[in-house]
């Protein structure tokens, strides 16, 4: 058994090493190609968020590997394969329950890290990426990561949700983690100035946060900043020929949080 469950662990570990691997090498190469320059002066940032990074991989992993043994050995979990075990709608619904909790967990941990205690010992290894880039969305110290790792694990043993909807949701998180710290605007301008992008979270969004500290904390969704008043906006891009090499326009004052949350 205990043969079985490390082989799980360790299969969900590679698995979501070559996912990270694969992704934010895809959009790192974008940005070197559709930028040339733009990373010319990160190669130590890079290295230092591929190795925070690949520590990560082992923190989600694990426990992922461990719960994915248990529902195939045991049936652990409310994840399900069959689609008549659910009505069809409860399909899109169970995505955006899975993208709110989790968005509403990152929030409150994320702003609790910019108390100036835990952002020295802890989340002060995020924001060592300035400015961030494709590979630094998962880099976190070990404790960061595990506040991020336990989530989707927790939640699948209480929200039932089919296993290709879980994909959905793990491919979100994936996606807009690597773009929101990819330093450029992947969505057009009327998605992000418009309505839609007045409610979601993009790189316009999250890089305001890496340069200015004290606001903008959300991960999926703008309603905790909105409804909190963290939310500043967005943050200003400007084109690639304006930008010194490696460097990104820095919009606040690049501090740390001095209050308490």
């Amino acid at each position: 058994m205990w043969t079985a469950i490390l082989l799980s662990a360790l299969g969900m570990t590679m698995i979501i090493t070559l996912r990270y691997l694969a992704v934010s090498g895809l959009f790192a190469a974008w940005t070197a190609r559709r930028f040339p320059g733009r990373m010319a002066g990160q190669k130590k940032q890079i290295a230092m968020e591929l190795r925070w990074s690949l520590l990560s991989m082992a923190i989600y992993g694990v426990p992922a590997g461990i719960i994915a043994w248990g529902w195939a050995q045991h049936g652990w979990t409310r994840m399900y394969s069959n689609w008549g075990d659910y009505p069809l709608w409860w399909a899109p619904i169970s995505v955006l329950l899975y993208l709110f909790v989790h968005d509403t967990w990152f929030y409150w941990t994320h702003r609790a890290m910019h108390w100036p205690p835990l952002f020295k010992r802890v989340h002060a290894v995020h924001h060592a990426s300035r400015p961030p880039t494709a590979w630094a969305a998962m880099s976190f110290h070990p404790w960061e990561a595990l506040t991020g790792a336990v989530v989707i694990p927790a939640l699948v043993f209480l929200i039932p949700i089919h296993l290709s909807m879980l994909l959905v949701v793990l491919t979100i998180m994936t996606i807009m983690g690597v773009t929101n710290h990819m330093g450029w605007e992947l969505f057009p301008k009327r998605l992000v100035h418009g309505v839609l992008g007045r409610g979601l979270i993009t790189a316009s969004h999250h890089e305001l946060h890496h340069s200015k500290y004290r606001c903008n904390y959300g991960l999926y969704f703008r309603f905790w900043d909105h409804l909190c008043k963290t939310d500043a906006g967005l943050g200003t891009f400007k084109s690639a020929p304006a930008r010194r090499a490696g460097r990104a326009p820095v919009v606040g004052d690049g501090k740390p949080e001095r209050r308490t949350v």
